[in-house]
């Protein structure tokens, strides 16, 4: 047994920003970002905190599934950084939702809603949950050098969540690692301690993203192709791939070295940015709530982050 999708839901912060308004605090212009990057306006936290975006993700997602949150068994919370070091940020979710179950958090950067699916399976796979809830949400905006043109303009704000409950829709799922601080690394900032003789360094986001390119690139097309040939299919059997939303090049040369056709590849990043390991949860809600997954739908899934962090999987749509 592993398990099927029976609801899913976002949520992302009211203010948007646009590329314009981005171009008047760093030396950009909205052709240069939307030229290399497909974004177009990403959504920013001024109110909110990660708590409550979580909540209502994981709100809305109970909603769709139809089901209570005392009804939960396990709650993962795929983020880089929740709003404590402790409690987890899967605790501050069990406390506000009302669930009673088991709660903590997972952090592979952007591929943290795969990997919480992986460790959801083996949760359902040994029978000790029923249904479980994961909410994958990432901060991003309070840890990016605003005055970094060369990051600043890829990231947002938000996540999303999906209910998981028993099943056999799972077909497969891969997940790797190759430690590397090089290619993205974010300090932790300030050391409170009078003995620490290391210098601090401020706690935002270094990249390299020539190495990132590379990585991500080759991670994208390798992932899908191991995700399916592990489930016993062909590219061509695939109905729809949800990757993850970091940069529309990256998508698109990934689509290359696939036999799958591009116009089965969703693609939101326009709306959004990277919001890391919201990425891939807000695009399957979205492709979930507009009808653009229909009930058998065989979906490929695909995202690599830092660590350097790489996640895939085959899951089959069976939600009416």
């Amino acid at each position: 047994m592993s398990f099927t999708i029976i609801g899913t839901g976002k949520a992302v912060p009211e203010y948007v920003m646009p590329n314009d308004e981005l171009s008047t605090m760093v030396e950009t212009n909205d052709e240069w970002i939307r030229t290399r990057t497909g974004i177009e306006k990403r959504h920013i936290c001024k109110s909110e905190t990660i708590t409550q975006l979580c909540v209502e993700a994981a709100n809305n997602a109970l909603e769709n599934a139809g089901v209570k949150p005392e009804e939960l068994d396990l709650i993962i919370c795929s983020t880089m950084r929740g709003e404590n070091i402790t409690p987890s940020q899967g605790c501050m979710i069990q406390k506000e939702i009302g669930a009673a179950c088991a709660a903590f958090d997972v952090n592979a950067a952007c591929s943290g809603f795969i990997y919480a699916l992986d460790i959801a399976a083996g949760f359902f796979a040994r029978k000790a949950v029923k249904k479980v809830l994961i909410v994958s949400m990432d901060n991003l905006s309070n840890i990016i050098d605003w005055t970094d043109r060369s990051t600043c303009v890829l990231f947002g704000d938000g996540g999303a969540a999906a209910v998981l409950g028993e099943g056999d829709d799972l077909l497969s799922i891969h997940i790797t690692a190759v430690g590397n601080d090089d290619a993205i690394r974010i300090p932790h900032g300030t050391n409170s301690s009078p003995f620490y003789e290391h210098e601090e360094e401020r706690a935002v986001l270094h990249m390299a993203g020539n190495d990132v390119y590379k990585f991500a690139t080759a991670a994208m097309a390798n992932g899908i192709k191991k995700a399916v040939a592990d489930a016993g299919l062909q590219q061509s059997d695939i109905d729809c791939v949800i990757p993850h939303q970091a940069n529309i090049r990256i998508i698109n040369t990934a689509a290359k070295n696939l036999d799958i056709p591009r116009e089965k590849f969703f693609c939101n990043v326009q709306n959004y940015g990277n919001t890391s390991s919201g990425s891939v949860p807000i695009a399957l809600d979205e492709a979930n709530r507009t009808g653009v997954l229909k009930k058998g739908d065989l979906i490929a899934m695909c995202a690599f982050g830092g660590g350097l962090t790489t996640g895939s999987c085959v899951i089959r749509w069976n939600k009416d």
